[in-house]
């Protein structure tokens, strides 16, 4: 790529507790689509305001674990779910989010608001039969 080509910024977050096949496909699907990947890994606090439980991972570990992945090229704290507040600081072109969560209420509204400064939303496909969540349960019930 020449230096006077505009790369493409892309953007996502997510807790990455217990980070898993599903967090790895997210962030390699969405590198393929962008020059430079930004991830947000939510801080323990955020993550007990919207979920509220607190992740099996601290937050310097979940963080210090994406960044090292090499398909992220910079990894910052997401402090809240306005998505709009991280594009005011980093100023990318597309956002890349599971698709389980498209066309839900929260991410209509998302969608609307980063349409609206010319933010692409793209949702990438949800691994099936693996989650946090999951296998929060099945280490519970060993």
């Amino acid at each position: 790529m020449e230096n006077n080509e505009k790369k493409t910024i892309g953007y996502t977050t997510g807790v990455y507790d217990l980070f898993h096949i599903g967090h790895l496909n997210i962030l390699r699907r969405a590198k393929e689509q962008c020059d430079y990947l930004i991830v947000g890994v939510s801080t323990d606090k955020l993550v007990e305001e919207y979920k509220k439980k607190k992740p099996v991972i601290p937050f310097q570990e979940r963080i210090e674990i994406v960044g090292a992945i090499k398909y992220v090229d910079k990894v910052v704290p997401q402090e809240t779910l306005d998505k709009l507040v991280a594009w005011e600081e980093y100023k990318f072109d597309v956002m890349f989010h599971g698709s389980d969560w498209k066309g839900s209420q929260l991410y209509q509204n998302i969608e609307k608001r980063l349409n609206e400064v010319g933010v692409q939303i793209v949702y990438l496909p949800h691994t099936t039969g693996t989650s946090s969540t999951m296998l929060t349960e099945k280490l519970q019930n060993m």
